[in-house]
C-alpha cells in the first residue's frame, strides 16, 4: 500500500504543476546532498565522502580516453562544439528556417489546385485490372487463384455498379488531366520568365561589349595620333639636321677682290634656292595615315542573323561594285553616278572620293590598303589608302540603340539622310592615293582580281591581261575566242566552239563576267556559259566546265570547290578535284553578284533581299530591307551587289544605297 501511495504521489506531482511544497522538498534534498559532499574538513564522516568522491573522480581523468576527449574539447571551437552535438531542435530550427527577405516575396497564390493534388497528379496512374492481374500471377495455387476471382458481391445490378465506376475513374482521370494540363502551363510560363531574364542579361552584356569595342577604337586613334606625331617629330629632327648640314661657314670679303654686291646677292639666292628651299618639304606634303583597325570587332557575330547594322546612302544611282576589308573596316564603293567612294563601316561616314577614271568603275578589290578600279574608260587604276588623309568625325551621328526583336544593335544616319544625299568629303583627303593606272585594254574592264604582285583584268575586248604590279606592266594576254577555237580544233567537235545560249542572248551581258586567280590558277567566266580554267604558266585552258545556260557573271574558288552564279538564274557548286558539278541550286531571277565565307553562301538575285544558303545545316533563307517591308517603313530596292566575310554581309542596291547586316 505504501509503494502504491508513494507511486500515485509521484504521478500526481508529474503529472500537475509544481506546488510549493515540492520545491521545498527539493531544496532540502540539494542542501543535504550539497553538505555530505562539501562539509568542513573538521567532520571526519563529510572528509571521508568528500575523499572518495575526489578519488573516484581523479582515477577517471586518469583514463586516456578521457584525457583524449578533454584535449580535442579544450582544441575545438565553440562552433564546432554546436555542431558536432546537434540536437534535434537545433537541428530543426537549421533546417525549416526560411529568411525573412523570402517570406517577404512569397507570390500570391493564384493556382485553383492543392499541392496534394499536383503531386497525387505526378503520379503514374495504377489500373486497378492490371494490378488485378499483377497480384494473380503472384500466387501459385489454384486455390488461392479461386479466392482472388470469387465475384464480390454488389447492392445493385452487376451493370450499374460497372457502369458508375467507369464514370467515376473517367472523371478522375479527368481532373488529373486539368491539374497536369495546369502544371504544364505553369512550367511554360516559369520558362518564359527565365527567357525574359536570360534575354535581358544579353542585352546587358552586348551594351558592356558595344562600350568596350568603342573604348578600343578611341584607344587606337590615340596610338594612331601619337604615332603621326612622333613622325611629325620626326620629319622634323630630319630638317634641322639637313639645314645644319647644309650651313656654311662665313665667307670673309676680300677688299682686293673685284666682285660686285648684286653678283654676290645672286650667288646667295641661287645656292639657298637650290640646297635649303627644295629640301623644306611643304605642308601637303605631310599627311595622316588612315585608321587601320588592330583588332577586329565581334559584337555582329552574337547578333541574331538577320540583324540590320546601318544603312549608308552611299550613291545616287545603281551601285556596280563594292568591297571591304574587314567587318567594320574600310569600304570602297562604285557606282553609274560616276562616283567611287571610300567609307569608314564603323561609323558610317564617307572619308573620300578615288577621282581620276573618266566613266563609271565596273569592277573593284580591296585588299589591305590597296585598291584596283577597272572602269568602262578600259583602264585600271591603283590607290593606296594609307596615304589617304582621312577628315575629322564631324559628319556622321550615331542614333542610340534600338531593339529589334529583342536585340539591340547601333544604327548609324548621316546627317542629310532627309534628302538620302551621301555626305560631302573632303575634296582633298584622296589626293596622294593614286598609284598608277594600267592602261592596254581597248574597251571596258568588267572583271578583275589580284593576289600578291599578280593583277588579272578581264574585258570586254574578248581578252584577259595579266599584270606585274611591281613594274606595272601588262606581262601577258590570253585570247578567250583563240582559246575557244583551239579547243574546238582539238575536240574536233563543236563543243569547244562559242555557242549561244538557249535563249535571246542579253545585250547587257559582260564578255568576261568574273575572274579569280591564285598563283598559276586562274578561273574564268564567260557569256557563253563557259567556265574555263587557265594555267598562267603556259598561258593554256586546262579544263573547261560546261553546265551554265547563260552567261556567268560571278565566280569564287577555294581549294576543293568552285562556286559559279549566273543568269540563267541558277548557282552550281563544282568540284575542282573531278571537274564535276557537286551541287546546284535554282533562284527565280538571274543570279547578279555571289559570294560565299566558311559557311555561307550569298548571291544576289533580282530581289529586294540576298540570297543566303548555310553550308552547314543547308537552309537557305532571305537577308535584307525587303524580309519586313512594312516594318521599314518603305519599299526596298533590288539588290545588285553582295560581299560576306566572317558573317559580315555588306548589299548594295539599285537606288544607290548600301546595308550592312549580320548573316
Amino acid at each position: 500500500m505504501a509503494g502504491r501511495d508513494e507511486s500515485t504521489e509521484g504521478e500526481s506531482v508529474l503529472g500537475t504543476a509544481l506546488t510549493t511544497r515540492h520545491i521545498e522538498a527539493f531544496g532540502r534534498k540539494v542542501t543535504t546532498t550539497a553538505n555530505v559532499l562539501m562539509a568542513p574538513l573538521s567532520d571526519p564522516g563529510a572528509a571521508s565522502h568528500y575523499q572518495h568522491a575526489m578519488n573516484e573522480l581523479h582515477r577517471g581523468l586518469q583514463r586516456p580516453g578521457i584525457q583524449q576527449r578533454v584535449f580535442s574539447y579544450a582544441q575545438a571551437s565553440p562552433t564546432e562544439l554546436v555542431r558536432s552535438k546537434f540536437t534535434s531542435e537545433i537541428q530543426h530550427r537549421a533546417l525549416a528556417f526560411i529568411p525573412d527577405d523570402l517570406l517577404r516575396s512569397i507570390p500570391e497564390n493564384d493556382n485553383v489546385y492543392s499541392l496534394f493534388q499536383g503531386f497525387k497528379a505526378t503520379l503514374p496512374e495504377v489500373d486497378e485490372e492490371d494490378e488485378h492481374r499483377k497480384t494473380q500471377r503472384r500466387h501459385h495455387t489454384r486455390g488461392r487463384k479461386s479466392i482472388q476471382e470469387a465475384p464480390k458481391e454488389d447492392n445493385g445490378p452487376p451493370s450499374l455498379a460497372k457502369l458508375k465506376k467507369e464514370r467515376d475513374k473517367l472523371n478522375h482521370h479527368l481532373e488529373m488531366m486539368g491539374i497536369r494540363k495546369n502544371m504544364c502551363s505553369s512550367e511554360i510560363r516559369e520558362i518564359d520568365n527565365k527567357i525574359s531574364n536570360l534575354n535581358n542579361m544579353r542585352r546587358i552584356v552586348l551594351d558592356r561589349l558595344s562600350g568596350l569595342e568603342e573604348d578600343e577604337l578611341e584607344v587606337e586613334h590615340e596610338i594612331l595620333d601619337l604615332d603621326n606625331r612622333l613622325e611629325d617629330l620626326q620629319e622634323e629632327l630630319d630638317d634641322a639636321a639637313t639645314l645644319a648640314n647644309v650651313a656654311t661657314p662665313p665667307v670673309e670679303v676680300d677688299a682686293d677682290a673685284d666682285t660686285s654686291l648684286s653678283e654676290a646677292q645672286t650667288a646667295a639666292d641661287t645656292f639657298m634656292s637650290a640646297s635649303i628651299y627644295e629640301k623644306i618639304p611643304s605642308p601637303k606634303a605631310k599627311r595622316h595615315k588612315l585608321p587601320r583597325r588592330k583588332s577586329m570587332p565581334i559584337r555582329h557575330e552574337h547578333f541574331e542573323p538577320g540583324t540590320s547594322i546601318q544603312e549608308i546612302p552611299a550613291h545616287n544611282d545603281m551601285v556596280t561594285a563594292l568591297d571591304f576589308d574587314a567587318p567594320f573596316g574600310t569600304m570602297v564603293t562604285a557606282a553609274l553616278d560616276d562616283t567611287v567612294r571610300v567609307w569608314d563601316l564603323n561609323h558610317g561616314r564617307c572619308l573620300g572620293l578615288l577621282e581620276g577614271h573618266r566613266a563609271s568603275v565596273r569592277c573593284l578589290q580591296v585588299e589591305d590598303n590597296i585598291v584596283a578600279t577597272g572602269s568602262i574608260d578600259a583602264s585600271i587604276r591603283l590607290w593606296d589608302l594609307s596615304k589617304a588623309e582621312y577628315p575629322a568625325q564631324d559628319n556622321y551621328i550615331s542614333k542610340p540603340i534600338e531593339e529589334e526583336d529583342g536585340e539591340g544593335f547601333e544604327t548609324i544616319a548621316h546627317e542629310n539622310s532627309d534628302d538620302q544625299a551621301p555626305p560631302p568629303p573632303s575634296s582633298s583627303s584622296m589626293e596622294d592615293c593614286p598609284l598608277f593606272s594600267l592602261e592596254a585594254h581597248v574597251d571596258e574592264v568588267t572583271a578583275l582580281h589580284f593576289r600578291g604582285d599578280t593583277l588579272v583584268s578581264g574585258s570586254a575586248d574578248k581578252t584577259l591581261r595579266q599584270w606585274d604590279l611591281v613594274k606595272g606592266r601588262c606581262v601577258q594576254t590570253l585570247d578567250v575566242l583563240w582559246a575557244a577555237a583551239q579547243a574546238s580544233a582539238t575536240l574536233s567537235s563543236n563543243d569547244g566552239q562559242w555557242r549561244t545560249t538557249g535563249r535571246l542572248p542579253d545585250a547587257s551581258a559582260d564578255f568576261v563576267g568574273a575572274i579569280q586567280c591564285f598563283d598559276a590558277a586562274l578561273a574564268c567566266g564567260t557569256a557563253d556559259g563557259m567556265v574555263r580554267l587557265w594555267d598562267l604558266r603556259s598561258g593554256q585552258v586546262s579544263r573547261s566546265l560546261v553546265g551554265h545556260t547563260g552567261p556567268v557573271t560571278c565566280l569564287q574558288f577555294d581549294d576543293v570547290h568552285l562556286v559559279t552564279g549566273s543568269l540563267d538564274r541558277s548557282i552550281r557548286i563544282w568540284d575542282l578535284r573531278t571537274g564535276s558539278i557537286y551541287d546546284a541550286f535554282a533562284f527565280d531571277n538571274p543570279i547578279t553578284s555571289m559570294m560565299f565565307d566558311t559557311r555561307r553562301i550569298v548571291a544576289a538575285a533580282g530581289e529586294d533581299v540576298a540570297k543566303v544558303y548555310d553550308k552547314t545545316d543547308g537552309r537557305h533563307w532571305d537577308c535584307g530591307a525587303g524580309v519586313n517591308p512594312a516594318k521599314e517603313g518603305k519599299t526596298a530596292s533590288i539588290v545588285e551587289r553582295v560581299r560576306i566575310k566572317d558573317g559580315f554581309l555588306v548589299e548594295g542596291r539599285r537606288d544607290g544605297a548600301v546595308g550592312v547586316w549580320t548573316c
